[in-house]
């Protein structure tokens, strides 16, 4: 059923979100999907660079380096 949506599905989609929940609504839930979706990313890496530290294997110095930086050591707090 959903193999065959389409631009101009997705078009109309986009556009009644936008009719019911409002321009502001939508632009903020857009950031926070992006800022989630950034969260991703570095947890990805971070968790990449922790794998080949406790293995003994050599990360790439870029990961490791972003590892580093991206996050603060300690526990992270939810994302609300």
């Amino acid at each position: 059923m959903l193999n065959n949506i389409g631009l101009p599905g997705l078009l109309l989609i986009a556009v009644v979100a936008l009719v019911l929940f409002g321009k502001g609504k939508v632009s903020s839930l857009m950031g926070e999907m992006g800022k989630g979706i950034s969260a991703f990313k570095s947890g990805l890496k971070d968790g990449e660079a922790e794998a080949a530290a406790t293995s003994g294997q050599s990360a790439s110095p870029a990961v490791l380096a972003k590892a580093d930086l991206s996050t603060p050591a300690g526990p992270s707090s939810p994302v609300s």
